[in-house]
């Protein structure tokens, strides 16, 4: 598949490659198979679904994946290929210096643990919006944040993950606080 297919409406395509590789699954063991991902999810897939196909290299078809160091966060019928920052160097660089964030595209902040979060814009140049999301991936805050403002803008909430886009593209989007994203982190590799 072409990456523009994962940059816009990728719920579907993404099921697509979650159920196509747990098929063979289905046929092999036979009904058992059903009760791995709780009907309870919204579409049947759940994150659990796909870290347990991610992490079962039989079954493994890398096509179906961000390349390693990029993550798609999908949220409703919406997808952003996103950067991810998970180390502390990584993190304090985030998007500073760029010229530009189109839209589709941003960087999702990765942390150890969950806890109040701050971001600045010091030498960051586009106006951005930041979702702070907690350890299930449900959106606990949206903040619009000015270029160059050194002022922090601290969630309202504790969050293990952080995700900036272009600022207006929630509101255009129709993401608001409680929204829940699934993330699909990308394979080493590729």
């Amino acid at each position: 598949m072409v990456l523009s297919e994962f940059c816009h409406k990728a719920v579907r395509p993404t099921r697509v490659a979650v159920f196509g590789l747990l098929g063979p699954c289905v046929l092999a063991t036979g009904c058992a198979v059903a009760d791995a991902v709780p009907a309870s999810a919204p579409g049947g897939t759940t994150d659990a679904a796909i870290v347990a196909v991610a992490t079962s290299p039989s079954s493994l078809d890398a096509a179906n994946f961000p390349r390693a160091g990029f993550a798609w966060v999908i949220l409703g019928s919406d997808t952003v290929v996103a950067e991810v920052a998970s180390t502390g160097d990584e993190r304090a660089a985030g998007l500073m210096y760029r010229d530009e964030v189109p839209d589709g595209t941003g960087m999702l902040f990765v942390f150890q643990d969950s806890q109040p979060r701050a971001f600045w814009m010091a030498n960051t140049y586009v106006a951005l919006d930041i979702a702070y999301m907690n350890p299930s991936y449900r959106v606990v805050d949206i903040i619009a944040m000015e270029p160059l403002i050194t002022e922090s803008y601290p969630s309202s909430a504790p969050a293990m993950f952080a995700l900036e886009v272009r600022q207006g593209w929630f509101a255009e989007q129709g993401i608001t606080v409680g929204a829940q994203a699934h993330v699909v982190f990308g394979v080493q590799g590729r």
